[in-house]
């Protein structure tokens, strides 16, 4: 446990912050990290190797802003990586690590450390994606955002995969993938069209920006949803 100038300890924290694909979590865990940064606190940023979609090196949101992130293949290598004066570490993509990173987000919150972590909640079938279900139990906040569903325009919290492929793990933006509400949401991909043949209603395409013309809504996907 960590002391201060003063005898006493810091107090560590785990943060979660969860919801589908395209809602802004990400850019949640970003704009947390920059404030702390505001805050004069020292952060250091990781990121799964395995999530090079927007960049190799730096931690990216859908509407592609950065930040420099250390890139690691399991959650027990930021342990070599931590610099002496660091108070706040920010982890994305958490879902693609092992339950590891359960053990080390708290031991690193045990050491006084605020420990940030940002993840999909549910995988592509619906179900809880680990390990971050654990990390929301010890955590001492978690924040769950919501997306757009393409199909109704209701508050999305499933993440739609669009291709036939039954991996476990598709790293993917908005041609694999797209938010889903509940009602609209499918597990079935084996049942599915293109996503080409996905109807998008006016109400959708207003209440993201309305990009998309009242022709163009009936037969197109959205191309910019990936700003979500």
């Amino acid at each position: 446990m960590r002391t201060n100038n003063t005898g006493g300890h810091t107090v560590g924290s785990i943060e979660v912050i969860v919801g589908s694909m395209f809602s802004g979590k990400t850019e949640e865990l970003i704009r947390v990290l920059r404030r702390a940064q505001f805050a004069k606190q020292s952060i250091q940023v990781f990121k799964p190797r395995i999530d090079d979609r927007y960049s190799v090196d730096d931690v990216a949101s859908h509407d592609r802003q950065l930040l420099p992130a250390t890139v690691i293949d399991g959650a027990a290598e930021i342990y070599s990586h931590l610099h002496p004066e660091t108070k706040v570490i920010g982890i994305d993509e958490g879902q693609f690590f092992d339950d590891e990173l359960v053990d080390v987000a708290g031991e690193l919150a045990d050491r006084g450390l605020r420990v940030v972590i940002a993840g999909l909640d549910l995988n592509w079938k619906g179900e809880p994606f680990h390990p971050m279900p654990e990390l929301m139990a010890i955590a001492e906040t978690v924040k769950k955002l919501r997306a757009v569903c393409v199909v109704c325009g209701e508050s999305a919290s499933r993440t739609q995969r669009l291709v036939a492929n039954q991996k476990a793990i598709l790293v993917g933006d908005h041609t694999s993938y797209e938010a889903r509400c509940r009602h609209c949401f499918d597990s079935d991909i084996s049942s599915r069209g293109s996503k080409t043949d996905i109807s998008i209603s006016g109400s959708v395409a207003s209440s993201i920006g309305g990009s998309v013309s009242s022709s163009d809504s009936k037969t197109s996907h959205y191309p910019g949803l990936e700003l979500l």
